[in-house]
């Protein structure tokens, strides 16, 4: 089996996932797990609103998925402005939060395979 490097840049300057300790992957896994699962439901919540642009957003149930996305969904969009009348900021950031969690915790996820490691 080969060493597979797992380096990352950070701001404050190079950190090693690798040296992450077993523990704290696992700590890891336990939030982020639930989280990015939880901002994939919201998303697609959000891809299914834009389909019913009349929707009163501020109200509830719908202020559930439109208050904690919006702050990411609104610069998106000015970003990359709607496609066709189609707005596509909630299907980008789905698309980037699955990358995001199948590469941090899919089977053969950074983490998961930190959690793994014999200390």
């Amino acid at each position: 089996m080969g060493v597979v490097d797992t380096t990352y840049f950070s701001s404050s300057g190079m950190t090693f996932l690798a040296d992450l300790d077993p523990d704290t992957a696992k700590l890891a896994i336990g939030i982020l797990g639930p989280l990015l699962a939880s901002f994939n439901l919201l998303f697609i919540v959000r891809i299914v609103m834009s389909w019913y642009p009349q929707l009163p957003v501020g109200k509830f149930p719908f202020v559930i998925a439109y208050a904690p996305t919006e702050p990411v969904l609104g610069p998106t969009r000015r970003l990359i402005p709607p496609v066709g009348g189609v707005d596509v900021s909630p299907v980008i950031w789905l698309a980037i939060l699955s990358f995001m969690s199948e590469i941090l915790l899919g089977q053969q996820g950074l983490l998961v395979l930190l959690s793994q490691q014999q200390p």
